[in-house]
């Protein structure tokens, strides 16, 4: 399954992600890139392939192993972006960070926001995407094996409900722990924009996603955007995707 990820993270930085980010990031291919959660270093692996320096954090070491296993060139720490010695640790700054799916995991985003300010140039850019905490399937439920897995806003039942149908139908005994944990920890947009304008992150694109682009890698269906409308955004899109330039004042 881990291979099967590193390769999925190639394909959607080769066809998505580079032109994504050649169209909105000036001079693209001359930025030094951090990767925050890079996970088995798909991405990673295919910016440094064109000639990029690229870094990476992952809180998971088996994953980081993962990367440096398909690639052992690749610069990847095991680590934490709330980590207070986090930018100690990395000892340099980067032009540009992108941290895709992350923010809704980290449980102190007033650590992980401060640590993306130290390590981030002036005028440098940040990207992240995550699925609005309001979202149908913001628990993270596609995880599971039984039809539990399509069922939208599954965490927001109660715990001993859903441990009890989860039971019955032979799902893993964490299952429900796991989505009402990514619930809590998830991130809402009114949120991170909050976070966002106390480090003078500013806006340069943000698109709300009923189904997002890597919808069509998986999935096979076309990617559907969604006005930016305070509900509409919350409560239905399944994705949000910022790029933002941090501005000095």
């Amino acid at each position: 399954m881990a291979e099967k990820h590193f390769y999925e993270q190639k394909q959607y930085t080769n066809e998505y992600l580079i032109p994504y980010f050649q169209k909105h990031v000036p001079d693209f291919h001359k930025k030094k890139i951090l990767e925050v959660g890079c996970a088995e270093g798909g991405l990673l692996e295919s910016l440094q392939s064109i000639g990029m320096d690229v870094c990476g954090v992952e809180l998971s070491p088996e994953r980081a192993e993962m990367a440096k296993q398909k690639d052992n060139s690749l610069k990847v720490l095991v680590g934490d972006i709330t980590d207070t010695e986090l930018p100690s640790k990395l000892n340099e700054k980067f032009d540009m960070i992108i941290m895709r799916e992350v923010i809704e995991h980290v449980p102190d985003k007033n650590f992980a926001f401060e640590n993306l300010d130290k390590l981030l140039n002036d005028n440098g850019y940040l990207f992240i995407s995550f699925p609005p905490k309001r979202s149908p399937f913001a628990g993270h439920q596609q995880i599971g094996k039984s039809f539990l897995k399509v069922i939208p806003y599954l965490h927001a039942l109660p715990t001993m409900l859903l441990k009890y149908i989860a039971g019955l139908l032979g799902e893993n005994t964490g299952y429900i722990d796991e989505i009402k944990l990514h619930y809590r920890t998830g991130c809402t947009i009114n949120n991170f924009e909050m976070h966002c304008t106390w480090r003078n992150f500013i806006t340069i694109k943000k698109d709300f996603y009923l189904f997002r682009p890597i919808y069509a890698q998986r999935f096979g269906v076309p990617t559907i955007k969604l006005p930016n409308i305070p509900l509409v955004r919350e409560y239905i899109s399944f994705g949000c995707e910022v790029l933002l330039q941090k501005k000095t004042l």
